[in-house]
């Protein structure tokens, strides 16, 4: 290509870049340039300008402006076309996408359709979800307390053989317990005899005789008095009680069934220490008596009306016989007692108050002697029914034809054809007697 033209002082007064332009601006002779013009075409390597009329975009557009002619090698102008939107890079055949990252400095959030982390528990809810578990293993525990106790005091409870041999009623409707006071000594030390007010005397009778019936029907508790005359199988006619001293629980079973006709379905028996455990396991029971008594015997002396009594003072309240009837007024205080262990036993406190219950349980099973055949379902029904004596239950004494406790032979007969049949809603005012004694 030829050197470009001097910019200096050849051409004063021209502008500098005034050779860019093929416009009317005189050139220098040794120019070149392709249009009109002298020297025109002396120097083919000149740079040339480029024409600014016509359509620079249509081929051709670039040609010498005075020939026409189209000239190759002038510059064109590049044609405009519409801005395409530039194509993605293509991918690696198995490339993946990059992942997409958390913003720095948040955690991964949990999988939901907020896509926030749920909030965390407050200190108060775990603290409300700690108290519940604790309560909850407390709970636990008190239930396995409430099952376990029963079951030691069961495993640990006399059995004695009350069953009888022979014929026997058949079975009866309803559940009958022979329930017996027994008077023996025996396990008491002399300080224990004294306070109890039991003498030292020997052997083994029954004070106590009654028979708790439940079923489904009214709940019955009979006194049959302990000077009852009665006929003992194989042994002629003799009080009640001597059936005990004579054959045990088996032969005292046996003369119950033989003179009342109603079937002996368990055989509970407490002496006169267990007695005393039981009712102070307790806290004591209530009696209401009528009047004040003063035994020097039975160790007791109380005012009339309603009052707590402890142990050795509720046995003494049991046993006395300090009135115009003696044992027949006996046998009332005997069912008012019972009444009110059975009454007490069953409270919600007895339950709630883990001690009382464990005392009450373990003096249960020390005082208790039962029956081969009773079971510890018996016993839970019996220690119901005999809450059910104080709630509204029968308390009698086997009808009586004399005050030296002989039985009617009209009445007691009927009573004890309706205990057996369970039809105890029948039983009348005439057959219940609190003394058994016609009013």
């Amino acid at each position: 290509m030829a050197d470009r033209p001097d910019r200096g002082s050849d051409r004063p007064g021209d502008d500098q870049y005034a050779w860019l332009s093929d416009r009317d601006t005189p050139r220098h002779p040794d120019w070149g340039h392709s249009g009109p013009g002298p020297g025109a075409g002396t120097d083919p390597d000149a740079t040339r300008a480029i024409p600014v009329s016509g359509d620079r975009t249509q081929p051709g557009a670039g040609h010498d402006r005075a020939a026409g002619a189209p000239d190759d090698d002038a510059t064109r102008a590049i044609p405009r076309t519409p801005e395409q939107p530039r194509p993605e890079p293509a991918r690696r055949s198995g490339q993946l996408p990059p992942p997409v990252l958390p913003p720095p400095g948040r955690g991964t959030r949990r999988s939901g359709s907020s896509g926030q982390r749920p909030p965390r528990p407050t200190r108060g809810r775990s603290r409300g979800r700690t108290v519940r578990r604790v309560l909850l293993a407390l709970l636990l525990v008190w239930v396995a307390f409430l099952i376990a106790v029963p079951i030691w005091a069961w495993s640990t409870i006399e059995k004695v053989d009350a069953e009888p041999d022979g014929d026997r009623p058949a079975d009866q409707d309803g559940t009958t317990y022979l329930v017996v006071g027994s008077d023996s000594r025996e396990g008491l030390t002399e300080e224990e005899r004294q306070e109890f007010a039991t003498g030292s005397v020997e052997g083994q009778r029954t004070d106590t005789l009654m028979l708790l019936h439940t079923g489904s029907e009214e709940t019955v508790l009979l006194s049959l008095p302990r000077d009852s005359p009665v006929e003992i199988p194989g042994r002629g006619t003799n009080l009640i009680n001597a059936a005990y001293s004579i054959g045990g629980p088996e032969l005292l079973v046996e003369t119950v069934e033989t003179n009342t006709g109603i079937r002996v379905d368990g055989y509970i028996e407490i002496g006169l220490g267990g007695f005393v455990s039981i009712v102070d396991a307790l806290g004591g029971v209530e009696v209401c008596p009528d009047q004040a008594i003063q035994d020097r015997l039975a160790g007791l002396d109380i005012e009339a009306g309603c009052q707590e009594l402890a142990g050795p003072d509720a046995l003494g309240y049991a046993r006395t016989r300090a009135f115009a009837i003696a044992d027949l007024q006996r046998v009332q205080n005997q069912r008012e007692v019972v009444g009110a262990i059975g009454d007490k036993a069953l409270s919600p406190w007895t339950v709630l108050n883990p001690w009382r219950y464990f005392r009450l349980a373990s003096a249960g099973a020390d005082a208790l002697r039962i029956g081969e055949d009773v079971g510890p379902i018996d016993l839970a029904r019996f220690a119901w029914a005999m809450s059910g004596v104080s709630g509204g239950g029968l308390t009698c004494t086997v009808p009586l034809a004399s005050a030296d406790a002989t039985w009617d032979p009209e009445l007691a007969p009927q009573l004890f054809r309706l205990i057996a049949e369970d039809r105890t809603s029948e039983i009348s005012g005439d057959l219940c007697r609190s003394t058994g004694l016609s009013r």
